[in-house]
């Protein structure tokens, strides 16, 4: 098993957990974005490198890369104004939000032991 393959399988369940909110935003894997992909292989590598950091650590270096490629906060997601309503201290998050963190980790924690890159 691949970082890729961990962070597709990452991406899946985020995916379903946002429908379940009512949020059909996400694309499938297989037809999302080089920025999307990008950004859930460097969740997982955030998380091999800090395997006991907090669900608000997780979110704060995925913050800090969507800060470094420009997104900033917004009421709605818009990929073209690159502006995000998670984009928020974690703090400041919804609870039903800082679940994608808990659940992104736990994954990962799940699968590393599978790696073999």
């Amino acid at each position: 098993m691949t970082i890729e393959t961990i962070a597709s399988i990452c991406h899946a369940a985020n995916r379903q957990y946002c429908e379940s909110l009512g949020d059909s935003s996400q694309n499938d894997w297989k037809l999302s974005p080089p920025w999307q992909i990008e950004a859930s292989i460097a969740g997982v590598k955030f998380r091999l490198k800090n395997i006991h950091g907090t669900p608000e650590e997780q979110h704060n270096a995925w913050l800090k890369d969507k800060r470094e490629a420009g997104w900033k906060y917004g009421l709605v997601k818009d990929i073209e104004k690159k502006e995000h309503p998670c984009f928020l201290p974690y703090s400041q998050l919804p609870e039903l939000q800082k679940v994608k963190d808990v659940i992104f980790i736990s994954i990962v924690d799940g699968l590393k032991e599978f790696l073999t890159e």
